[in-house]
């Protein structure tokens, strides 16, 4: 009879390099969390770049041992618990709103730089959060959509009236929304014949580590939703999968671009269902929000994205150097081009839209992943966190980009350690060519090789682009 430490002995044996592997992961972890400035760009990019090295590696070692690398991967979540966000301060909004819906408070019709004026504010620690939070957060109204403002209130009814305890409840949630992820995206996988263990370019990437557990950004619940409806279109129930698409787009408002590409794939009459059950769902999460000066609060917060702001912007920066050089002004040009991106966007998914892609799912995911690289490529602000919704996207298709661009997005991050957080041209520069020119590299490898690619339109359009 084997005895357990003679299987812990032989589990050693067999695991030995990976187990170190991860519990070196486990400290930098915990040196990330407890022991970083945001300023400090030295340290924060080589704990960044080990931790992207030793999650490469421990793929390569044990991408087939699944329950090894779920537990390394929960365990690496932990680590951020009791951690205050130290990449971003949106959590302070987070709360701050949260205090508002759970008070029956509106929080698209008043500013944070109203309310704290009020004497009888309900908010509990309403100045430590007005001051967290920020002065440009704090002079518009809120831009996160009605499910967002739905889970922030669970936070702060759950947290104790804590800063602290809203903060380890938004984190608990968004660490099971990755493990809903990482359930459905493996079955997912397997829908589409691809490897499972490709789940793990998300479930153990730095980057969604650091900055959803981390820093606690929302794109993993909105992604939780998403792919669970990915998960059944590929199991032919599209109308239920309606019910967590009009979830995902109450999270965030991304999805809501790639509406128009499932005309092909779902055909127009189930399409016109599809979208009537979206909507639908999503005006009723709206409803319990809804004023007359809704719509132009939340529009006017959420146009501020394409006409004032502008970090880790890619071919936007050369072509605003352009302007600049025919005597433009780069705060009117931003602006001027803000008012042009919403329609280019709406041209480009509509191009993808009434191309023949091949009726599958394969094919609609791959028009995703091109609308939303494109669309990120064209934008004045994309913030690192974005990108973690091009990881589930890729690994659903042949393309990896997104993974060298999970790597490479940490550049930006220089303009944090900077008094002035002005950017670095020439660190951008660095990260957009390497993601390009992989790019580059993946449509005519995938071109030259992969069948599929062959046979797909869209994917044929991308390639002339």
């Amino acid at each position: 009879m084997i005895t357990m430490p003679n299987q812990l002995a032989t589990y050693w044996k067999l695991h030995k390099i990976p187990i170190l592997l991860a519990l070196v992961s486990l400290v930098f972890y915990y040196v990330f969390a407890f022991y970083l400035e945001r300023t400090d760009f030295i340290k924060l990019i080589t704990l960044f770049v080990a931790l992207f090295f030793l999650c490469f590696k421990l793929i390569q070692f044990e991408k087939w041992n699944f329950k090894f690398l779920l537990f390394v991967g929960i365990l690496f979540r932990l680590v951020f618990l009791l951690a205050d966000p130290n990449l971003s301060q949106d959590f302070y909004r987070f709360i701050w709103d949260g205090e508002l819906v759970s008070n029956l408070i509106n929080p698209y019709l008043a500013v944070p730089n109203t309310l704290i004026e009020q004497k009888d504010l309900v908010i509990a620690n309403a100045q430590e959060l007005y001051d967290g939070m920020g002065s440009l957060s704090a002079k518009h109204f809120s831009n996160y959509p009605p499910m967002n403002q739905l889970f922030f209130a669970m936070a702060t009814l759950l947290g104790g009236k804590s800063i602290l305890g809203s903060v380890i409840v938004m984190r608990v949630i968004i660490i099971f929304a990755d493990l809903g992820i990482f359930y459905f995206g493996r079955k997912l996988l397997r829908n589409l014949n691809q490897s499972p263990h490709l789940i793990f370019w998300y479930f153990l990437n730095p980057l969604v580590l650091i900055e959803l557990t981390g820093n606690l950004h929302f794109e993993g619940v909105m992604l939780f939703f998403f792919v669970w409806a990915l998960y059944l279109l590929s199991v032919k129930k599209w109308l239920l999968a309606a019910i967590p698409y009009a979830l995902a787009i109450s999270m965030k408002l991304v999805p809501l671009m790639f509406l128009p590409l499932f005309l092909k794939y779902l055909g127009l009459k189930k399409s016109v269902l599809f979208y009537f059950i979206v909507g639908g769902a999503s005006f009723a999460l709206l409803l319990p929000f809804y004023s007359s000066e809704f719509i132009n609060n939340y529009s006017q917060t959420v146009g501020l994205w394409f006409s004032n702001f502008e970090f880790n912007a890619g071919p936007y920066n050369l072509i605003e150097k352009i302007a600049v050089y025919f005597d433009q002004k780069p705060w009117e040009f931003i602006k001027s081009y803000g008012k042009v991106t919403p329609y280019i966007t709406i041209a480009i998914v509509m191009l993808f839209a009434f191309l023949k892609v091949d009726k599958n799912l394969k094919g609609l995911i791959v028009a995703m992943l091109w609308v939303l690289t494109i669309y990120y490529f064209m934008s004045t602000t994309v913030h690192p966190w974005y990108i973690i919704f091009l990881l589930p996207l890729c690994i659903f298709t042949d393309f990896r980009f997104p993974i060298i661009w999970s790597g490479m997005v940490i550049l930006s991050y220089y303009a944090y350690a900077q008094t002035d957080f002005e950017e670095n041209l020439w660190l951008l520069a660095i990260e957009y060519i390497s993601v390009i020119g992989f790019i580059c590299y993946e449509i005519f490898k995938l071109n030259k090789q992969n069948p599929f690619f062959r046979k797909n339109r869209t994917a044929n359009v991308v390639n002339s682009i």
